[in-house]
């Protein structure tokens, strides 16, 4: 039995691979598994590489199986919708009661809640796990957003606290509610990252269009506005976005040289979706989406500009003014875009029961995924004294924060 994985995964694409090998790493043996037989192949070499990690390769689904320790756990990390289906139509004739997958992919909600029913009549537990963090996150420590069984959690929560980012407040990971909290709360993680990143960017357009800022400038004021309570790693890496050279040419910034065009995933689109099922506003990353819709539209775009004409003169402002202001104004609609996230996730947790706790959500987006960011010890806070706060803007601390912040706000819309 000691030669027995204590986990498998499934699935070896960069996120999957990482993840193993993050497991690997905390002293778990792993076994992983592929439908492409290369990746199994370069997963174990990898693993050797890296200090010989306890990782077994399969390349038989029966086998991969077989060589779990029981309650038998396989996390699934393949491309969301008919790949995890077609993938759990092949693990649920092979495994047995009380045994439990995990889909650890951007899941639709409403899919994680369909595969837990059909999972169920065959004793099966099923856990719908959201993941953010990217490839540096899955391999040195993600935020974790669990949902499903909690009988299923428990077993799962050795493994996964020690795999998840840890924090002053301790490991990126909770039990979040029944099957599709879980998915849910990872697509208003993502719906809120929309909303941040297109206001980082109107910041931007803002400073470098009426100010004149060049890259280095722009550079340098993203780089000090990440020691205020901006701090988060969207402004810290766009500080450093902006004073990349091209080592291409050897001419120029990186950043000019970027076609301005952006796809999506989906979990932006159905972040608004659920908004509006739900009633609820959330138009900041509502005006994110269409801003992704717009930049897409490049021949469209491109087109229009030599029928319809912007302004070519700017007021003359103070650049001083101006950079507070801006900063400002970017503190107060980052707390919109959370706020509105934090409201869509209370309603629907309300809809269907699921008893999220929102400071948990703060607390465990602190470290390893893409929005971490200091405010998050604010919202967690906030959550903590009144767990029925009606809205974050209304917290008195966050109050404070925008009516002393309100007129900066004000010119900068204006």
């Amino acid at each position: 039995r000691s030669k027995m994985s204590d986990i498998g995964l499934y699935g070896l694409a960069v996120m999957g691979q990482n993840f193993a090998l993050n497991m690997a790493s905390k002293g778990f043996k792993v076994s992983v598994c592929n439908r492409s037989p290369e990746k199994v192949d370069s997963t174990v070499e990898r693993a050797r590489e890296e200090g010989e990690l306890p990782i077994r390769g399969y390349k038989d689904p029966k086998e991969f199986i077989e060589s779990l320790s029981k309650p038998r756990k396989v996390i699934i990390l393949v491309q969301a919708g008919k790949a995890v289906d077609s993938t759990i139509n092949v693990f649920k004739e092979l495994m047995e009661t009380g045994d439990i997958i995990v889909d650890g992919g951007n899941e639709w909600f409403p899919n994680s809640i369909r595969r837990s029913k059909e999972l169920e009549e065959l004793g099966l537990l099923f856990v719908g796990m959201g993941i953010s963090g990217g490839e540096e996150g899955a391999r040195n420590g993600p935020s974790l957003m669990p949902g499903g069984p909690k009988e299923a959690y428990d077993i799962l929560q050795p493994i996964l606290s020690k795999c998840a980012a840890q924090t002053d407040d301790g490991p990126c990971v909770t039990y979040l509610g029944p099957v599709g909290s879980g998915n849910y709360v990872k697509m208003v993680h993502n719906g809120i990252e929309y909303g941040d990143m297109q206001l980082i960017s109107e910041a931007y357009d803002i400073l470098k269009q009426i100010s004149g800022m060049t890259n280095q400038e722009l550079s340098a004021t993203f780089t000090s506005w990440n020691s205020t309570e901006l701090q988060s790693f969207l402004i810290e890496i766009t500080g450093t976005i902006l004073s990349k050279k091209d080592d291409l040419t050897s001419e120029g910034y990186i950043v000019d040289k970027i076609l301005d065009k952006t796809g999506m995933k989906g979990t932006g689109r159905w972040t608004v979706q659920e908004a509006a099922e739900r009633n609820m506003p959330a138009p900041t990353i509502a005006a994110a989406l269409d801003g992704r819709y717009l930049s897409a539209r490049k021949e469209e775009r491109i087109a229009a500009s030599n029928v319809l004409h912007g302004p070519i003169e700017f007021p003359r402002i103070d650049r001083g003014q101006l950079v507070g202001d801006v900063m400002a104004a970017l503190y107060c609609t980052k707390i919109c875009s959370y706020a509105q996230g934090m409201n869509l996730i209370k309603s629907a947790s309300e809809h269907f029961e699921w008893n999220v706790d929102l400071g948990e959500c703060a607390r465990i987006w602190k470290g390893g995924c893409i929005i971490r960011a200091e405010m998050l010890d604010s919202i967690k806070n906030a959550y903590i004294k009144n767990s029925n706060l009606a809205n974050l803007l209304v917290d008195p601390d966050f109050a404070s924060s925008l009516n002393s912040r309100q007129n900066s706000w004000r010119r900068i819309v204006s």
